[in-house]
């Protein structure tokens, strides 16, 4: 009788270890935020989590720069926004293919190897080589080695996009 007692103590321990052995390992393995443990904390969510999913986004922007080729390059400039460039009497600006131009101050003319030269966004036309640029017309180039060259006094542009200054 006294083995058979012994027997069911013995038979209740190991159930009650292996039960806790399965407790530790199902919440060893959940994760916190994880559909098995849904609470998460409010510092969580503003240092660890928001700290990461910036990185992300700030490197998810750098990758879509450089595939639209919003990096600089050497020797070049480019932006996504416009910026003032002046030229001095006889200097060109040759634009990348996308580049927009508008002129501020000055007069200046279409530098074009070929026709169409630079295209009339305002207005919806084309200006061939040597037609001069009306004042505040945004023009763009869509083929390569086109441009402005400055004529006479100091020329402001407002440039979108890629170019060079020669």
């Amino acid at each position: 009788m006294q083995r058979k007692k012994n027997r069911w103590l013995l038979r209740a321990v190991l159930l009650m270890l292996v039960c806790s052995l399965m407790t530790m390992t199902v919440s060893l393995a959940a994760e916190a935020g994880s559909s098995g443990d849904p609470l998460v904390t409010l510092s969580y969510l503003n240092g660890t989590f928001l700290d990461s999913l910036m990185a992300k986004v700030d490197q998810k922007i750098s990758q879509r720069n450089s595939q639209l080729g919003l990096g600089g390059s050497s020797g070049a400039s480019s932006s996504a926004t416009f910026s003032v460039v002046t030229l001095s009497s006889g200097q060109t600006l040759t634009g990348d293919i996308g580049c927009e131009v508008m002129l501020r101050v000055g007069s200046a003319t279409c530098v074009s190897p070929s026709s169409p030269g630079l295209i009339d966004e305002s207005a919806a036309t084309t200006l061939n080589n040597g037609g001069a640029l009306v004042t505040n017309h945004l023009y763009m180039m869509t083929i390569e080695g086109r441009g402005v060259k400055a004529g006479s006094g100091t020329v402001k542009l407002l440039v979108r996009g890629g170019y060079t200054v020669t």
